[in-house]
């Protein structure tokens, strides 16, 4: 088995970034030289001009702390689970943008599409899921894809499996993942290709979904963290789904009355039951999995 030097790793970044020595001996501020003794072994960088060269080449946090190992360093960037104390107010940020996303879907995943956290607008989507799609860690891709999760309801699974595709092979393309490789193979193989209807837009392609008696057209945005220093917070993104017409928004805003006129009804029982004591409220996130390191 061959272990990759430091100045082996950096070559492979620079050439999945499209940059000669010069383009990033430019951005980083050294020597072209340099850049090209460091590759070839010659030069022993120190962590600093690691760091500096992995920058420009927008090197994921998990993998600069490789290249720091392959230089002779300590890794730099610890990795937290979500719920550790440590990320408390990040961990706040996140759920403070799930509930308000509400009364719309919005889920947090992680680099290889398990889902972290959902908001309660993801709830009803998810109760006509077969159980084992459901264990823990529960993949986005699986999950969307399998005619027994959610791409049952999905109307043009086509456009869905090519969105999901261009996105896999953008995010292979700027940090590959052998896990997610092997995903990537299962689920997009030439003989797992659906048929169905394609919809034409100028605009943006939305996911159309036959659910509860309506046809809801839906968008996405995703968020991430602007300057994470943690190997977790630099992997997680929301993802939000909003309305794509009139409709779509009206039944979301119906199922939000409805829940609120039911969650009033309980705590009413409750309180008779108990005197008013106790709990009345629920939490407006739920805990999914954690996320896996490695």
């Amino acid at each position: 088995m061959t272990v990759d030097t430091v100045g082996e790793l950096l070559r492979q970044w620079r050439r999945r970034r499209q940059l000669s020595q010069l383009d990033l001996a430019l951005a980083a501020d050294v020597s072209a030289r340099h850049v090209s003794l460091v590759e070839t072994g010659k030069s022993r960088p120190s962590a600093d001009m690691v760091l500096r060269l992995a920058d420009q080449l927008d090197v994921p946090l998990r993998e600069r702390n490789r290249l720091l190992l392959a230089a002779g360093f300590a890794p730099r960037y610890a990795e937290r689970p979500l719920g550790d104390d440590a990320l408390a107010a990040a961990r706040d940020a996140v759920e403070r943008v799930l509930r308000a996303h509400e009364p719309y879907p919005a889920l947090v995943f992680d680099r290889r599409w398990n889902i972290v956290l959902t908001n309660r607008a993801v709830d009803p989507f998810f109760a006509g899921v077969a159980p084992e799609l459901l264990r823990p860690p529960v993949n986005l891709l699986r999950l969307g894809l399998d005619p027994r999760g959610l791409a049952q309801y999905v109307v043009n699974q086509t456009d869905v499996r090519a969105v999901f595709r261009t996105r896999v092979t953008r995010q292979l393309a700027a940090a590959p993942d052998a896990e997610l490789t092997a995903l990537y193979e299962e689920l997009f193989a030439p003989d797992a290709e659906d048929a169905g209807p394609h919809v034409d837009s100028d605009v943006l392609i939305p996911m159309i979904i036959r659910f509860d008696g309506r046809e809801l057209r839906l968008f996405s945005t995703i968020t991430t963290f602007g300057t994470p220093m943690d190997i977790t917070l630099d992997e997680v993104a929301i993802e939000s789904y909003y309305p794509a017409d009139a409709e779509s928004a009206a039944y979301f805003t119906e199922s939000r009355d409805g829940n609120q006129d039911r969650d009033a009804a309980r705590q009413g029982e409750q309180r008779v039951d108990d005197g008013g004591g106790g709990p009345t409220c629920r939490g407006g996130t739920r805990w999914k999995v954690e996320l896996a390191s490695g």
